[in-house]
């Protein structure tokens, strides 16, 4: 029997404490063994943060020795104090300050730049993919910010915290804003190595991350901001700067722009007591059952994930009546806090292990923690229930397929529901398989299609859209298998159902 399976065996008895220790301190002695031998392949000018990489990791994996599992104690959940969750509303009726342009002149805006478009079928960095007119992620971000920065005469920065996987890419990309309106700084995430979910030791050999060598290693998560952002010595310049806060978000979701009244509220708190976190959080649909939640827990807020609930609970946790708001991952952070607790290790974040399948069927581990978890580790943490407009993730081509539309309007880099929609909600749109990657998805549209008055639109099988297609009500559209549905242009659907086989041949 191998160590780790000793290791599980021990773990699922109970008061085999001793038993469990010598194990456990066998497999941290074989782990840091395999690390010293990956460590030694590095070469000078990467030795140095190869190592902080590799301490990092081994601290993580400690911990994850440590824990018994995922679960939270489900009893000690409960519903946040009221006051501890503001309505939006509340925060905007405070109006803006007479001198917003010093209120921006201390806020760093970090976007979290680490994701691939693999999902998408694209390759590179997401923040790269054409999302509106040509823009991708990024251009629009940056639009925004030097939009903010003209308006205020101000000199809001922009963050990226990238990834090996994509900060390559996004260097050469960078280039084409030197004469932007804002200074944008870059720094990388931890890069940790995945461990055999059998033997739990590294499946690197070495160093390198090229070639069959680039399973052997991952981002760890968004949770890893606090120590790398510490660790690249950006923070320090920051709060060097002037700097009080960074407001913090996916670069993939269109609808985290800077909120001049939320920046308000921190920089003048209403009772004075500095508020050093603050968590967007939203009202949840059905289509956010699986979104992380804010709860008291320990007389704290605690943000608890799908992940870390135990079994028997899920279907409660999924509950909209129960738990009624979820996280946006929109976060406004105090740096000085930032520094006091990462030089205090203080920043506790809950462990989330992500099975994976390698492409030659090897099953490994890697261990994440997730940004948002900090709160509990910050004083007078807060979270704001914002509109759903503040919630705009582009996953899908789904998603996609609604920011191209004229739902949305594009000014300055920011997109906003379009006045001509007479309800405020978003369409449901789920589109087929054969649509999942953005090229095939680009190559089936004519050209996006009216939705203004769509409700929710299914499309399935081999289709394709026309110019100038309008879509109201319902329309579900189903190509059987080996069947093609062609809908022509100008074709207006309004509560409709098509299936079988339309084919439009020129002629």
């Amino acid at each position: 029997m191998s160590l780790a399976q000793d290791y599980r065996k021990a773990m699922s008895q109970a008061g085999t404490s001793q038993f469990q220790e010598v194990i456990r301190q066998e497999l941290e002695y074989s782990m840091r063994v395999e690390l010293d031998k990956i460590l030694a392949t590095a070469p000078q000018n990467e030795l140095e943060h190869t190592k902080k990489d590799l301490e990092g990791f081994k601290k993580l994996f400690h911990r994850f020795l440590q824990e018994k599992g995922p679960s939270v104690d489900w009893g000690k959940i409960q519903r946040p104090p009221e006051d501890s969750i503001q309505p939006y509303e509340k925060i905007r009726a405070r109006g803006l300050p007479v001198n917003i342009t010093s209120v921006l002149n201390k806020l760093v805006v970090v976007k979290l730049n680490g994701g691939l478009g693999t999902s998408m079928g694209c390759k590179g960095p997401k923040s790269l993919i054409g999302v509106r007119n040509e823009n991708t992620f990024l251009d629009l971000t940056v639009q925004q910010i030097e939009h903010l920065n003209k308006t205020y005469n101000t000199d809001v920065p922009l963050v990226l915290m990238n990834s090996f996987n994509t900060d390559e890419d996004t260097k050469k990309i960078l280039q084409k804003y030197s004469h932007s309106r804002l200074k944008i700084y870059t720094f990388n995430q931890s890069r940790y190595p995945r461990i055999n979910k059998e033997s739990l030791l590294p499946i690197a050999k070495d160093v390198s991350y090229s070639g069959e060598n680039t399973e052997a290693w991952y981002p760890p998560g968004h949770g890893d901001i606090y120590s790398s952002f510490y660790n690249s010595g950006l923070l320090d310049t920051l709060i060097g700067e002037g700097k009080e806060y960074i407001f913090v978000s996916n670069i993939d979701n269109l609808g985290a722009t800077v909120d001049l009244y939320i920046l308000n509220h921190l920089m003048n708190p209403p009772n004075g007591k500095c508020c050093e976190f603050v968590m967007e959080v939203t009202n949840k649909t059905r289509a956010d059952v699986k979104g992380g939640t804010l709860t008291q827990y320990d007389n704290k807020l605690r943000l608890v994930e799908i992940a870390q609930v135990p079994k028997a609970h899920v279907d409660e946790f999924k509950s909209v009546s129960k738990f009624k708001i979820f996280n946006t991952n929109n976060l406004w952070i105090s740096l000085p806090a930032i520094k006091r607790l990462q030089e205090q290790n203080a920043i506790d974040m809950e462990i989330i292990v992500n099975p994976k399948t390698l492409d030659g069927g090897l099953n490994v581990i890697q261990l994440e923690t997730a940004v948002g978890a900090a709160v509990k580790s910050f004083e007078n943490s807060l979270g704001i229930n914002v509109p759903r407009s503040r919630f705009l993730p582009v996953k899908t081509t789904s998603d996609l397929l609604l920011v191209m539309s004229n739902l949305y309007s594009l000014n300055a880099g920011s997109l906003t529901m379009s006045e001509k929609r007479e309800f405020p909600t978003v369409p449901l749109v789920k589109l087929g398989s054969s649509f999942t990657k953005v090229q095939d998805y680009l190559s089936r549209f004519e050209s996006i299609p009216d939705m203004l008055e769509l409700d929710h639109l299914t499309v399935s099988g081999d289709v394709t859209f026309g110019k100038n297609v309008s879509l109201k009500g319902t329309v579900i559209i189903i190509a059987n298998h080996g069947d093609r549905i062609d809908i022509p242009p100008g074709a207006v659907l309004e509560n409709k159902i098509v299936s079988g086989n339309l084919r439009i041949l020129d002629h």
